[in-house]
């Protein structure tokens, strides 16, 4: 009998590792897809022949849904489970990704880029369903190395893109193609094992090693399984999605690591009348916005825009400072690109020298980005926009991923979906300020847009200065943790 348990624990991390490398894969599909279409959308529009304010106003369309959709997908993921969210996510991109293959007017446009504004988030879910798999110290590694995959996805995609856009249709070669992607990538998801893999609650104190002793101690350790039902009458049911629990306990003074199967992304949560679903995203949305996370909000947001103001006028602003021809300037882009896949890698091992200590990760990062700012906005020639380009990407993607670890740190496991959607939120808002203020700096200087964003990382930087030394060494507060409320 205790063979057999022990077979079972000794299988969980062959079947956690296979869903997380097919997590991967669906992150770099899904980028690899989008990236095909984003540098046409402009040129298409203008050719179904749209006015430049007319193209603006329709290319900010998906920002705006984007921007009040992403809290509410990400916490309706919490709800129903991430296997029917992702679904209906990845679906949906598809249907309308087809319906722009076959846009042959604004209006059919502006339809099309509805369903992909709204529902558009399966990245994010990925993320979610990324922590919800692994330990808490093991969450940096892993969400770097799926923003690796990404980003190669990232990549590739505007090569094949501009490589169809060629071809007679292009456009709505790449379009379908797109479409065909998400579309493999629901089947993808669909034959995740899922329901025959066990999955480890979020537990940075779990010691794997002990858990792989307490196979040989038939004493002290004992596993149960343990059938739970979804209840209408238990207002607490929506912030769990498991359908079972697999319990393991330990003797006294031992580190404790509870189970579940992954039921949770079954059918049980997504049987829950309407009204209940909409009520449960309702309760963690206004748990989110009533916590006291506005410092990482806040600088989340301050650094998205010094990031995008950056990037804003690059290829502009080489060619009126240094005579910089565009296809130079391409080149430059593609190489700070590919250090930020390849930067990736480097989180774990970075996460690992500072012991997991992400507060002071994120300032440091934080000081660093601010500093290459503004040695871009003073560089005197190509060569150091070219090392501020080179540590650039490193330190944006070192920062992102901090930044997502502390609020999934500070908010809670069981919220991870909604954390991470406010954040995408957060960095919507960002997309839509950068522009404007972007346009603004440039009435003054082809370097006025950088200026303001090491203006705006200084103030991250303070804000971090005077906030981190309020936070314990793992990013939490001190004080209750948020969604205790939830607790059952």
């Amino acid at each position: 009998m205790n063979n057999a348990k022990c077979s079972i624990l000794n299988q969980i991390p062959r079947r956690r590792t296979r869903i997380i490398q097919c997590v991967y894969v669906v992150g770099f599909m899904d980028l690899f897809g989008v990236s095909m279409i984003i540098p046409l959308l402009s040129h298409h529009v203008k050719a179904l022949g749209a006015s430049p304010t007319v193209a603006g106003l329709v290319g900010s369309t998906y920002g705006i849904l984007q921007l009040f959709s992403s809290t509410i997908v990400g916490s309706w993921s919490d709800v129903v489970g991430r296997r029917y969210s992702m679904l209906t996510c990845l679906l949906l991109s598809a249907l309308g990704y087809g319906l722009l293959g076959m846009s042959t007017s604004i209006g059919l446009f502006v339809l099309a880029r509805i369903p992909v504004g709204l529902f558009k988030h399966s990245l994010s879910i990925c993320r979610a369903l990324l922590s919800d798999l692994v330990s808490e110290a093991e969450r940096p590694l892993v969400m770097g190395h799926f923003n690796a995959a990404s980003s190669v996805g990232f990549i590739l995609g505007p090569v094949v893109g501009g490589y169809l856009t060629e071809h007679e249709g292009g456009f709505y070669t790449s379009s379908f193609t797109c479409a065909a992607i998400f579309l493999l990538n629901t089947g993808l998801v669909w034959l995740l094992p899922w329901s025959d893999s066990l999955t480890p609650h979020t537990n940075a104190n779990f010691n794997s090693s002990a858990s792989k002793a307490s196979c040989h101690n038939n004493d002290d350790n004992h596993v149960t399984s343990t059938q739970q039902n979804s209840s209408h009458d238990n207002s607490n049911n929506h912030t769990t999605a498991s359908g079972a629990a697999v319990t393991g306990s330990g003797a006294p003074g031992t580190n404790k690591r509870g189970w579940s199967w992954d039921l949770d992304w079954g059918e049980v949560s997504l049987l829950q009348p309407a009204w209940r679903q909409l009520s449960s995203v309702g309760s963690k949305i206004r748990t989110v916005v009533s916590s006291d996370m506005w410092d990482l909000f806040l600088v989340r947001l301050l650094m998205a825009i010094a990031i995008m103001l950056y990037y804003s006028n690059f290829s502009l602003a080489m060619e009126e400072r240094f005579m910089l021809k565009p296809k130079a300037t391409g080149y430059l882009i593609s190489y700070s690109s590919t250090l930020g896949a390849l930067a990736g890698f480097l989180v774990g091992p970075v996460t690992k020298l500072y012991g997991n200590d992400m507060p002071a990760l994120l300032l440091h990062s934080t000081v660093l980005t601010c500093c290459l700012i503004l040695l871009y906005a003073m560089a005197p020639s190509v060569w150091h926009v070219l090392l501020s380009s080179t540590f650039f990407a490193i330190s944006t993607t070192i920062g992102r991923t901090c930044i997502t670890d502390l609020e999934l740190q500070k908010g809670g496991a069981h919220a991870s979906g909604t954390l991470i959607g406010a954040g995408q939120s957060v960095t919507a808002v960002g997309r839509v300020l950068a522009p404007l203020l972007s346009g603004l700096a440039q009435e003054f200087s082809p370097c006025g847009p950088p200026s303001l964003g090491v203006g705006l990382a200084l103030a991250a930087v303070a804000l971090l200065l005077v906030r981190v030394p309020k936070w314990d060494g793992r990013g939490k507060r001190k004080e209750a943790k948020l969604g205790d409320t939830h607790r059952e």
